[in-house]
């Protein structure tokens, strides 16, 4: 559908949705690296493509052919200098609400897979720490602990808080849908209300629980109990289909009821 002409350019609907898709994205880019080199390096890009439009309509071939150059550099440039920048963006992209739609499925599969290393280490009597990150990176405690990036089963769960591995006193942390680190030492809670009766990995879950949005599950190695620390808050003495209902409240719903 041709709305008008400007010399030999013709325009149409979708060029106009085609610059207003364009314009969007490069918004977004800045505003996610504004205040960064890459926020200054954005709108040199856009300058440059914007100086390659004009001289394409006014006809300036040579012109047109140096910048047309300069913009494939320049991108080649970007995407090597700031490979950290664009890997958090592409992370943050992929944790967006509109797309965790689509991500239902996988999420569900790793919580079922927590679920059933949580049931089987009460079984067992072993204690077991697992955070599970939301939408708040936990870089400072990744850090921290052994790197796996290993695909989240519950099997490997289970062998990493095996009393005889060097990994079962710290936490797992599972981000980006994998369980990243093992080992992991977390922040432990100063809340005066909590009496001496409460350990090490409970003062550790409410820690980070109150430093993030992340959900804690912890096993207690003394009672076999299962507990959940999120927002501050303590869920005690679940079974499996709590358990079940709180995680997947937690992840899909991102309310807690207080």
């Amino acid at each position: 559908m041709e709305l008008f002409s400007i010399k030999f350019i013709t325009v149409t609907l979708w060029d106009i949705i085609d610059i207003l898709i364009v314009y969007f994205v490069f918004l977004y880019l800045y505003q996610f690296f504004k205040d960064s080199r890459a926020g200054h390096m954005i709108i040199g890009l856009i300058i440059i493509f914007m100086l390659s439009f004009f001289a394409t309509l006014a006809n300036l071939q040579s012109l047109s052919f140096i910048l047309g150059n300069l913009q494939t550099i320049w991108v080649i440039a970007f995407v090597i200098i700031f490979q950290p920048e664009l890997r958090r963006i592409l992370i943050n992209i992929g944790q967006s609400r509109f797309l965790s739609r689509f991500l239902h499925k996988s999420s569900s599969h790793l919580l079922e897979e927590v679920l059933e290393a949580s049931q089987e280490l009460s079984r067992r009597k072993w204690g077991g720490l697992i955070v599970l990150a939301r939408e708040g990176r936990l870089k400072y405690i990744k850090d921290q602990g052994t790197e796996l990036n290993a695909e989240i089963t519950s099997n490997l769960l289970i062998s990493i808080f095996n009393p005889e591995s060097p990994l079962h006193d710290g936490a797992v942390l599972i981000q980006n849908n994998m369980i990243e680190t093992a080992g992991c030492i977390l922040p432990l809670s100063q809340n005066p209300d909590l009496g001496p009766s409460v350990g090490t990995r409970h003062r550790a879950a409410l820690g980070l629980s109150e430093e993030s949005d992340a959900v804690i599950v912890v096993v207690s190695e003394e009672t076999q109990q299962i507990s959940v620390a999120c927002q501050g808050m303590f869920y005690r003495r679940l079974d499996e289909d709590t358990l079940r209902g709180l995680l997947n409240k937690l992840f899909f719903s991102n309310k807690v009821e207080k």
